[in-house]
C-alpha cells in the first residue's frame, strides 16, 4: 500500500469520525448537560435524534445517485460542509425548531459524506474490502473514545455553556476533515462504460436489479435493526447509567473505553468478514451485540454497564463493516455506491424511529431497563436473519 492510499485512508477515518461518531453518537454524551442547559424533555431530546435520522433517510439515496454519477469526492466535499455547518449553529442555537433544524441538517451531511465514502474506498481495494472498511470504521471508535473524555471534562468545566463548546469543537475537527478531502481523497478509475453513458431505461434497469436483489434485501433489514437500537444505545445508555447513580465521570470513561475498543477491533472485523464471510461474522456480531444489550436490563450496575460497554466496543465495528461490506459484493462495481445508500436507507429508517419511539417509552414507562429490554430482542432478530444470509447461494 502506498503513501497516497495511506493518506487516502487516513482521510476516509477522519471523515468517518466526523460523520459518524461526532455528527451522530456523540449526541448522547452532549444530551445530559444540553438538554438540562434548555429544558429539554426526554421526548424532544429523541425528536431531536429523530431529526438527524430523517435528513439522513430523506437525502441518503439522493446522496449515492449523485454519487455514482458525479464521482463520491463531490458528494463527501458538500456533506462536510453541511456538517460543519450544522455544528456551528448548534453551538449557538437555543430555540428548539432551530435545534430541530441543525440536527437534520447534520443527518444530510452524513448522509452526503459517509456512504459515498464507504463506496469509493471500497472500490479502490477490492480484494481487500472489508479490511479497509474495517479501517475506515476505526473512525467511529476514535471518536466515540474522544468525545467520552472530552464532553464530561467541558461540561463540568462550563456547566451553562459547555457543550457549546463541544459543537464549536466538532466543527474544528470537521474542517479538518474537508482540507484532508480535498488534498487526498480521489475517485476511483469508472468502468469503461460510463453510467452517465447509459440510457434512462438501461439506469433503471441497473437500480431495479439492486433493489431487489435478495441478499442487498436482507443486509438492508439487518442494517435497520442496527441503526435503530445502536442509536437509542448512543442516545439514552450514558443517561441510563446516570439515572442508575453511575458516576458522570465513570461513565464518560466507559463510553471513551468503548470507542478505543472500536479502533482496535474495526481492521479486525473487517479481515475477519474478508475471511469466514460477511454472513458469519455478521451473525457473531450480532450476538455479542444482543449479550451487551441485555445485560444493564438484567443488571443495572457499574459492574452491568462496564460489561455493556466493553462487549459492544468488541462488537460494533463488526456489524457496520459486515453490513456495508456485504452491501457491495454481490452488484456490479458501478452500482456499488447505490447499493450502500440503499442499505443505509434502512439504516436511516431505523434510526428515524428508534430515538423518538425509545423516548416516548422512556417518558412513558420511566423505564430505561424495558426500553433497552425491547432493543436486545430487535438484535437477537437481527442475528436470525444474519445467519440466514450464509444460507444464500452465491448466485444470488
Amino acid at each position: 500500500m502506498n503513501t497516497r492510499s495511506v493518506l487516502m485512508i487516513a482521510s476516509g477515518v477522519l471523515v468517518t469520525l466526523v460523520t459518524v461518531a461526532l455528527a451522530r453518537l456523540s449526541f448522547g454524551l452532549i444530551l445530559p448537560p444540553m438538554r438540562q442547559s434548555l429544558n429539554l424533555s426526554y421526548e424532544q431530546a429523541g425528536h431531536l435524534g429523530t431529526a438527524t435520522a430523517l435528513g439522513y433517510l430523506c437525502l441518503v439515496m439522493v446522496a449515492g445517485a449523485l454519487a455514482a454519477r458525479y464521482g463520491g469526492r463531490l458528494a463527501i466535499l458538500l456533506g462536510l460542509v453541511c456538517v460543519i455547518l450544522g455544528f456551528a449553529g448548534l453551538s449557538m442555537a437555543s430555540e428548539y425548531k432551530q435545534l430541530l433544524a441543525l440536527m437534520t441538517l447534520l443527518g444530510i451531511g452524513t448522509a452526503f459524506a459517509y456512504t459515498p465514502l464507504i463506496s469509493l474506498i471500497g472500490t479502490w481495494f477490492p480484494a481487500r474490502r472489508g479490511l479497509v472498511i474495517g479501517l475506515l470504521n476505526s473512525g467511529v471508535g476514535t471518536g466515540m473514545m474522544s468525545a467520552g473524555w472530552i464532553v464530561p471534562y467541558l461540561a463540568q468545566l462550563d456547566v451553562d455553556h459547555g457543550w457549546r463548546w463541544v459543537w464549536m469543537l466538532f466543527a474544528g475537527v470537521a474542517i479538518g476533515a474537508l482540507l484532508a478531502s480535498l488534498a487526498f481523497v480521489r475517485d476511483p478509475p469508472r468502468p469503461a462504460r460510463s453510467p452517465r453513458a447509459l440510457t434512462t431505461a438501461e439506469r433503471r434497469s441497473a437500480r431495479m436489479a439492486v433493489f431487489r436483489n435478495p441478499y442487498v434485501v436482507i443486509v438492508g433489514i439487518i442494517y435497520g435493526i442496527v441503526g435503530m437500537t445502536y442509536i437509542v444505545q448512543a442516545i439514552f445508555m450514558y443517561s441510563y447509567a446516570l439515572a442508575a447513580d453511575i458516576d458522570a465521570d465513570v461513565a464518560g470513561a466507559l463510553a471513551a473505553f468503548m470507542g478505543m475498543l472500536g479502533i482496535v477491533f474495526g481492521p479486525v472485523w473487517g479481515s475477519l468478514s474478508d475471511q469466514l464471510g460477511r454472513g458469519q461474522s455478521l451473525t457473531l456480531s450480532m450476538l455479542m451485540a444482543f449479550v451487551s444489550t441485555l445485560v444493564p436490563v438484567l443488571s443495572p450496575t457499574l459492574y452491568g454497564f462496564a460489561t455493556h460497554y466493553l462487549i459492544l466496543g468488541v462488537a460494533v465495528t463488526g456489524m457496520f463493516t459486515s453490513s456495508l461490506a456485504a452491501s457491495t459484493e454481490r452488484v456490479n462495481v458501478d452500482q456499488a455506491p447505490l447499493a450502500v445508500s440503499y442499505v443505509t436507507m434502512f439504516f436511516a429508517a431505523g434510526q428515524l424511529v428508534g430515538p423518538s419511539a425509545a423516548g416516548w417509552l422512556i417518558g412513558v414507562t420511566d423505564a430505561f431497563r424495558f426500553t433497552f429490554g425491547v432493543s436486545a430482542g430487535l438484535i437477537l432478530l437481527g442475528a436470525l436473519l444474519s445467519f440466514q444470509l450464509t444460507r444464500l447461494p452465491r448466485s444470488v
